[in-house]
């Protein structure tokens, strides 16, 4: 594999399955991959995550290694780290210091355990009581107050050295169908996504948050054909309009609403000139394999190839940030960590409240 083909690898995070990493993924990683992401499905406890991290770190310390651990119903680390709740139980209580300190609480303990970016802060607004995957995932129904506490909730994770996510930009809160299984769309005017859907992103743009996470939805009033995660428009308000410089990450190509009408290239293709930094594909070895060539072949054409360089370089600063050079997690430290950390006193009764079903191996 040439240079800008490793380039091109920088522009990928991927997952699999089983508990132990496969050769495919260990070839990956060796060829420059951008990151791996773990699911529930890869974890049956402590010692072999610590076992399993280990050897993704062993093999090549710098590149992203990330994880969905919201709080509530998605968490892939349940008896594993602290019993963080829902979202929209922090939104009860309204407590910014609070929120603060559950993801700082959940920060180290990620740290702990090797991990480098963590796919939360959800900062979508909950307007929509039938929305079939966002619910009380999110923080709260208006803007003001999921901008009150998301962004303090990813202060505190990156405190502790762990990349915040913030998504799905430009906003997932209002929509009656679930990306995962189909294409939602969403038909409000430029002034209503303004003031509600894009408030929250505007906002955490002005901050130092890692990361953004786009959104599998088409939103009428900026392209009605094609969902935001590849369309220019969209990421460019993002990019352009409020001067995010931080990596934009893709939700998982794998979803419906990207895999049922576009082949894995020509998804590549479009979000890679839509803005995409970073994109993730989170289990088939054929469609990664697919991201791969294409990719590889892109990275060998002047004008995507400086789409790469750009992207990359994004990625790279931050790797460098959040990852850098660190030990492998250590399974006597990690117990250590997690034991020494228990809850905020504040979240007792909204521990005994929350809903322990988790939910699927989604993002």
């Amino acid at each position: 594999m040439n240079a800008s083909s490793r380039l091109a690898m920088r522009l990928l995070m991927v997952g699999f399955d089983g508990t132990t990493l496969p050769n495919h993924v260990a070839k990956w990683i060796d060829q420059g991959l951008g990151g791996v992401i773990l699911f529930r499905r890869n974890i049956t406890d402590l010692a072999q995550l610590i076992s399993l991290n280990g050897e993704i770190l062993g093999r090549r310390k710098a590149l992203m290694l990330g994880v969905d651990e919201e709080g509530g119903r998605v968490r892939r680390l349940r008896q594993i780290t602290s019993d963080i709740p829902a979202m929209a139980q922090l939104g009860a209580i309204d407590d910014p210091k609070l929120a603060y300190r559950c993801g700082a609480l959940l920060g180290r303990e990620l740290a702990a355990l090797g991990f480098s970016i963590n796919f939360a802060p959800i900062l979508d607004v909950h307007t929509n009581p039938d929305n079939p995957v966002i619910g009380d995932r999110a923080f709260a129904t208006s803007p003001q107050q999921v901008i009150r506490l998301a962004l303090p909730f990813a202060k505190g994770l990156q405190d502790m050295g762990v990349a915040a996510c913030g998504k799905h930009f430009p906003g997932h809160g209002d929509t009656d169908t679930d990306s995962h299984l189909a294409l939602p769309v969403l038909s409000h005017d430029e002034h209503r996504l303004a003031n509600v859907e894009l408030a929250p992103f505007r906002a955490a743009a002005q901050t130092d948050m890692a990361a953004m996470m786009t959104a599998h939805v088409i939103i009428k009033a900026y392209n009605k054909e094609h969902p935001s995660t590849l369309d220019g428009r969209a990421l460019g308000i993002l990019r352009r309009q409020y001067r995010y410089r931080g990596v934009i990450i893709s939700d998982d190509l794998e979803m419906a609403a990207i895999a049922d009408s576009y082949t894995m290239s020509e998804a590549i293709e479009r979000g890679l000139h839509a803005g995409i930094d970073l994109f993730l594909v989170c289990r088939r070895q054929d469609r990664i394999e697919e991201c791969v060539e294409a990719l590889c072949k892109l990275a060998e054409k002047p004008k995507t190839a400086s789409l790469i360089a750009a992207a990359a370089k994004r990625v790279e600063v931050m790797i460098s940030r959040y990852v850098g050079s660190p030990a492998k997690p250590n399974l006597a430290d990690a117990k250590q960590l997690l034991k020494a950390m228990p809850l905020p006193s504040q979240l007792s009764l909204a521990k005994d409240g929350h809903d322990p079903t988790e939910s699927p191996d989604r993002v």
